[in-house]
């Protein structure tokens, strides 16, 4: 590898790093909806297959480190994955800590990337031998895993009888669309779908408001008087580990390993479960909540990148749910890459450690200083002046252009049922993960009844 090329990768991990730092502090910016658009772009551009996936690393560890800040400050996802958090950045910020919020969890972030790299690469290479059983019985993997996370929810009967017919739901409205021929028939629509379910329970509260019964008996509230502690800055390069305390590291840790070894799974599913798990013995309330988000974000960071790399690698085929959403221009983008020709069979190991290595540095580099020495300027200007409604507005209009994008206007109609019906199953209790475990098998399921 010349020292040309390492310049090359260097310069758009850089700029990966800095576009992802700015979008992950925009509320509502789904790690799908802003990365696979861009992601495809760069291949179809014929851009060099290890640059692209130098610029998909830094734009994830970048957007994973910056999406603790719309929840810290708003409590508002910054993505997919940063809306199990929710909970526990709202007791934070009852207590006067969002910059504290922001620090644990992107100190969190940092712990889960330094873990994940090295063990995502030893477990792709690990798996090599089993590609071939892996793909072949990929889907049952998923439906699989849905019925796990259903069990692992507080209202489990309910989601495991939730599966088949959400399945039938989102199928049924695919075989529609193949039937009025609004998408070809080896087309399958799918991130509008995805982000369907993301923003389900909005969609359901958006409904719900055109009962006017229902908006006269919502609660009234005056202007809110928002406090903020004042913390020393920052000297030198913010330390993860001292930002963290020996409980939250070793948590961190455990959390990011986990999140490796279940790349396969929903992150937003063992998200939520880990976060229970893990707090469920501790008390006070500021305590638990600052373990819960540094441990749930090394999960989520963690899961992000062995979601990406492990079935890159190991296999050459999206088997893990971040394969199939944000990264899924690395392993199909007709006519740069299909599934019999992707970076599986173009990049070598070597290449592989390079991308994955000088991506997430820059990005640490850059994104995480700025994060941890910049959270207090930025809550504050985000609750000044950035309102609650124009971050949820932003996010359901960027989701009703990519439904019309996937499958023209029909789509946006056939989007709202996804979304109304997603909403319905998260508020009896069927978590995120259990939702798009049966996205991605809902093909195999549907075709194995019919």
């Amino acid at each position: 590898m010349d020292v040309v090329l390492i310049g090359q990768m260097a310069a758009i991990a850089l700029l990966g790093a800095a576009l992802y730092t700015i979008i992950g502090i925009a509320p509502g910016t789904d790690e799908t909806a802003v990365l696979a658009p861009v992601t495809l772009v760069l291949v179809i551009s014929g851009l060099e297959p290890i640059l692209v996936l130098t610029f998909f690393i830094a734009a994830i560890v970048a957007k994973k480190l910056t999406d603790s800040i719309p929840v810290a400050v708003a409590g508002i996802p910054g993505g997919v994955m940063s809306a199990p958090m929710v909970e526990h950045a709202m007791v934070l910020k009852k207590y006067g800590k969002p910059d504290v919020s922001i620090r644990k969890m992107a100190s969190g972030s940092v712990i889960g990337t330094i873990i994940s790299v090295p063990l995502s690469l030893l477990l792709a290479t690990a798996l090599v031998p089993l590609a071939d059983v892996i793909e072949q019985y990929s889907s049952q993997i998923f439906f699989f895993g849905a019925i796990f996370l259903a069990l692992m929810t507080k209202n489990r009967w309910f989601a495991v009888l939730s599966i088949v017919p959400f399945a039938f739901v989102i199928q049924g409205l695919r075989n529609l669309y193949w039937e009025l021929d609004i998408v070809p028939e080896d087309t399958t629509v799918f991130t509008s779908f995805f982000l369907g379910i993301t923003i389900g329970p909005v969609i359901l509260k958006l409904f719900e408001l055109l009962n006017g019964r229902v908006r006269r008996n919502l609660p009234r509230y005056g202007t809110k008087t928002i406090e903020m502690r004042r913390t020393k800055a920052e000297k030198g390069f913010p330390n993860p580990f001292k930002i963290l305390n020996k409980n939250e590291t070793i948590s961190s840790a455990v959390s990011s390993v986990l999140g490796v070894l279940t790349f396969f799974m929903s992150p937003v599913g063992m998200t939520i479960f880990l976060g229970e798990m893990i707090t469920s013995r501790i008390k006070d309330p500021v305590k638990r909540a600052a373990r819960a988000i540094s441990s749930m974000d090394g999960l989520t960071n963690a899961a992000y990148l062995s979601g990406t790399l492990v079935p890159l690698i190991a296999i050459g085929y999206p088997l893990s749910p971040t394969a199939l959403g944000p990264g899924h221009a690395l392993f199909n983008a007709p006519p740069v890459y299909t599934y019999e020709h992707n970076l599986h069979h173009i990049l070598s190991m070597n290449d592989f450690v390079m991308a994955t290595v000088i991506g997430a540095v820059i990005a640490i580099g850059l994104t995480f200083f700025i994060t941890i020495k910049y959270a207090q300027p930025i809550c504050a200007f985000v609750f000044k002046y950035i309102p609650h409604e124009a971050m949820l507005g932003l996010f359901f209009g960027l989701v009703m252009m990519l439904a019309y994008m996937d499958a023209g206007v029909l789509n946006i109609a056939g989007v709202l049922v996804i979304g109304l019906v997603a909403g319905f199953m998260h508020r009896k209790g069927v978590n995120y993960g259990v939702q798009f475990m049966t996205l991605y098998a809902a093909p195999w399921l549907v075709g194995l009844i019919f």
